[in-house]
C-alpha cells in the first residue's frame, strides 16, 4: 500500500474519531443545559456556586462609548442596569434583512427573560447615511416592537470596540461582564437561547437570588435561506469596489450622472441600469422623471433598500408581478411598489427558489436606491 494512501486512511480515521469525541461532548453539554429544571432551582445553583470558571483568559464586554443618541433609555438608567445583569449585545442596522430575521426571536427573548436577569442592548451601527438619524431608527425600533435599550453607535465606536465586522452580530456577557458567547449572522436561536438561560443560572447562584422563568425554548419559526441565490448587489461605487456586479457597460462614473442604455443581454448576478442616474458612494440617485433597473436573479425572496419617494412597477420576466410572487410591500393588484421612508422593501416573495429576469420601472426622481438583498 502506497504511503500517501496510509496517511489518507490514518486521517480519516483520526477525522472520523475527533468527530466522534466532539459529537459525545456537545451531546453531554446539551444535557447539562437541557437538565437545568427551575423546579430545582436551589440544587442548580448550588452545583453552580461549587464550580470555578477560569475566566483569565475571557474579553470583558466593552464599555458603552461614542454613542450618539439612545433609545427606550438614558445612559445612567442603562449603565446601571448592566450592572450584575446578563447582557446580550445585537449589533445591528435596521435595514439589514439579516439583522430584521433575527428579531422576532430577540423581542421574545426580551419579553420572556427581562425580569429574570437578562438585558438586551440593541447596537445599532449603520451601513448608509440615512441610518444615522434618530428619527428613521427610532421608526424602526416602532415597526420591530422593540421595548429593550438600543443605543446609535454612529461613529462606529463600538463597532471597533468589539472588533466586528458583520451585521448582525450576537455576544453574550455573563453578570460580571465577561463575554461568554458570539454569533455571527442569523440561526442558532436555540443553542443562543440555551446560553441566556445558562448564564442567567449563574448569576442566581452568584448572587443568591431566585429565578423562575420557563425552561421550554421561544419557539419561532425560522426563515429558511435557499441554497444558491444571488449575493447582495451594491449600487454605491465605494460599497461595490470589491463585489462591483454592475452589468452596464458604461460601468460606474463616481459623483457623475450617467446615461445607461438598455442592455442587449441581461446576465445572471448582474444589474443594469437603464435611464439617466448619478453615481453615489453609497447609492444610484434616479437624475430623470423615470428610470428602470434589470436584473437576472437566483432567489426565493428579493429586497431592495431605497431613500426618497418612488413609485415602482415590478415586472417578472416582461410581465406585471403575480400576487403569488408579490412581496408584502407591493400592491398586488397593481403591480407596484411606493417607496416613502428609507428603509428597506420586499418586492418578491415565492414560495421555491428560481431564476427570474425583473425590472423596476421607477418612476420619481428623488429616488435612490442602495442594495438588492436575497433570500
Amino acid at each position: 500500500m502506497r504511503s500517501e494512501m496510509k496517511t489518507a486512511i490514518v486521517l480519516g480515521i483520526v477525522i472520523v474519531a475527533g468527530l466522534v469525541v466532539l459529537n459525545v461532548v456537545f451531546t453531554s453539554l446539551d444535557q447539562t443545559i437541557n437538565s437545568v429544571n427551575f423546579d430545582n432551582v436551589e440544587q442548580i445553583q448550588q452545583r453552580l456556586v461549587q464550580q470555578t470558571i477560569d475566566k483569565s483568559k475571557l474579553k470583558m464586554a466593552p464599555d458603552l462609548t461614542g454613542i450618539a443618541h439612545h433609545i427606550n433609555t438614558t445612559p445612567e438608567e442603562l449603565n446601571a442596569r448592566i450592572n450584575n445583569s446578563v447582557v446580550l449585545y445585537d449589533i445591528w442596522t435596521y435595514s439589514c434583512i439579516n439583522c430584521i430575521r433575527t428579531l422576532p426571536h430577540i423581542t421574545a427573548w426580551d419579553e420572556k427573560y427581562a425580569d429574570h436577569g437578562l438585558l438586551i442592548v440593541g447596537v445599532h451601527s449603520p451601513e448608509f447615511e440615512f441610518e444615522k438619524d434618530p428619527r428613521n431608527v427610532e421608526k424602526a425600533v416602532a415597526k420591530y416592537d422593540i421595548g429593550y435599550p438600543v443605543v446609535m453607535d454612529n461613529d462606529m465606536v463600538m463597532w471597533k470596540a468589539f472588533d466586528n465586522r458583520y451585521w448582525p452580530r450576537k455576544y453574550i456577557a455573563d453578570h460580571e461582564g465577561y463575554i461568554r458567547y458570539d454569533h455571527i449572522g442569523e440561526g442558532r436561536y436555540q443553542d443562543t437561547e440555551r446560553v441566556i438561560q445558562w448564564l442567567l443560572h449563574e448569576r442566581a447562584a452568584a448572587l443568591g437570588v431566585t429565578t423562575s422563568a420557563d425552561t421550554k425554548l421561544v419557539d419561532i419559526e425560522e426563515f429558511e435561506h435557499t441554497r444558491i441565490r444571488t449575493p447582495e448587489l451594491y449600487f454605491g461605487y465605494s460599497l461595490a469596489q470589491n463585489r462591483n456586479n454592475l452589468g452596464s457597460e458604461e460601468g460606474f462614473k463616481p459623483n457623475h450622472i450617467v446615461m445607461y442604455d438598455t442592455p442587449s443581454d441581461v446576465k445572471l448576478h448582474k444589474f443594469y441600469m437603464v435611464g439617466q442616474w448619478r453615481n453615489d458612494p453609497e447609492g444610484m440617485h434616479l437624475a430623470s422623471d423615470d428610470g428602470n433597473i434589470l436584473l437576472r436573479y437566483m432567489a426565493k425572496e428579493v429586497n431592495i433598500v431605497t431613500e426618497g419617494r418612488g413609485m415602482i412597477k415590478i415586472l417578472i420576466d416582461g410581465m406585471p408581478i403575480e400576487p403569488v410572487m408579490a412581496g408584502t410591500d407591493v400592491d398586488p393588484l397593481t403591480a407596484t411598489l411606493t417607496t416613502d421612508v428609507p428603509r428597506l422593501y420586499n418586492i418578491v416573495n415565492s414560495n421555491s427558489s428560481s431564476s427570474h429576469e425583473l425590472e423596476l420601472q421607477v418612476d420619481g426622481s428623488d429616488f435612490e436606491i442602495f442594495t438588492f438583498t436575497f433570500g
